[in-house]
């Protein structure tokens, strides 16, 4: 047997071992064996109106000490809901009574196969699948957590996820929607366009029955790939979404977000800083309507992805959570 085939096997190895340690915990803790004081973690599932089947983990504390709000923790691009950080952010808001859901969307990891059609394979993940299509996953999320007894949840969007979360409260007004998180998700406007003849080249491979084709996207630190599907909905998003917070747009979508907001960063290399978040604040001030409060906050030392720091994290979005709870209203 030659090395490379030795070498083969021991990653294949070291990679299921890594899989039965990971779900072997929450799948012992689906089986519903639950010792005093303790909280649970379980692999869960949605299922879309368009039948898309979204997976998920269920961080549950004990019973007694659950607070009557639940968490959904959406993913940025590229990544999963067991993306190690989410998984251990959940994990602390779970020891604070907070209920939380780290939830797929069809946007999850780089390329998925999100559903069939007949014969016909139906991709998704950062590089195929329709953005705007999330707010049918985060419908789904949502229903999920009102049959598990909840009737008010927050969203939270970590990174890209901030544009799914952003998307649904603009479209829908869900009155379930208690509070909206920016985690490190983009507030500034996005003035950016692709270059017109990657659009047309996008539209005609619509136009021709081909919108999982992908088109190049050169101009970037390394060269980058988007199917014509995407793009196209990348590109023909609503003004008012694309400049969620009014920084030149006279009828932003947050004038359509009335529940209150929490937008925090990382100081560690981050997408935003402490100007950032005066910005916002003072963008805000200007606006005829918005959210009912904004909260901001800085997470010294933490990154994008907030390794080593998800207890922090944890605690400010449980701080935030404990002013959206009925005795605090």
């Amino acid at each position: 047997m030659s090395n490379q085939i030795k070498s083969s096997i021991r990653r294949i190895v070291t990679l299921a071992a890594a899989f039965v340690a990971f779900h072997g915990q929450s799948l012992a803790a689906q089986s519903g064996k639950q010792g005093p004081g303790e909280g649970t973690e379980q692999l869960v599932h949605a299922q879309t109106k368009d039948d898309v089947a979204d997976s998920g983990a269920l961080f549950a504390p004990p019973k007694s000490a659950a607070k009557p709000i639940a968490v959904i923790w959406i993913h940025g691009w590229g990544v999963n809901f067991y993306f190690p950080t989410y998984v251990e952010i959940a994990r602390a808001l779970a020891k604070r009574g907070y209920t939380t859901i780290a939830a797929n969307t069809r946007m999850h990891d780089i390329g998925n196969v999100e559903a069939w059609r007949g014969e016909k394979r139906i991709r998704g993940g950062g590089y195929w699948g329709v953005p705007s299509e999330q707010t049918l996953d985060l419908a789904a999320w949502i229903d999920f957590a009102q049959r598990l007894g909840f009737n008010e949840v927050i969203l939270v969007g970590h990174s890209d996820g901030w544009g799914a979360v952003r998307r649904y409260q603009w479209q829908t007004q869900d009155s379930r929607v208690a509070g909206l998180v920016v985690a490190s998700g983009p507030i500034e406007a996005d003035a950016g366009a692709p270059d017109p003849e990657q659009i047309a080249q996008a539209r005609k491979m619509m136009a021709d029955g081909q919108p999982d084709d992908l088109v190049i996207i050169p101009k970037r630190s390394s060269p980058s790939f988007v199917s014509a599907a995407t793009l196209v909905d990348l590109v023909d998003s609503p003004p008012e979404l694309k400049d969620f917070f009014g920084a030149q747009t006279t009828n932003p979508g947050i004038t359509r977000v009335h529940c209150p907001l929490l937008a925090f960063f990382g100081t560690d290399g981050d997408v935003g800083d402490e100007k950032d978040l005066m910005w916002l604040k003072d963008t805000l001030k200007r606006q005829q309507s918005g959210p009912g409060s904004v909260t901001t906050a800085l997470i010294e030392g933490a990154g994008h992805m907030y390794a080593g720091h998800e207890d922090r994290v944890a605690q400010v979005i449980a701080d935030w959570a404990e002013t959206l709870l009925p005795h605090a209203k």
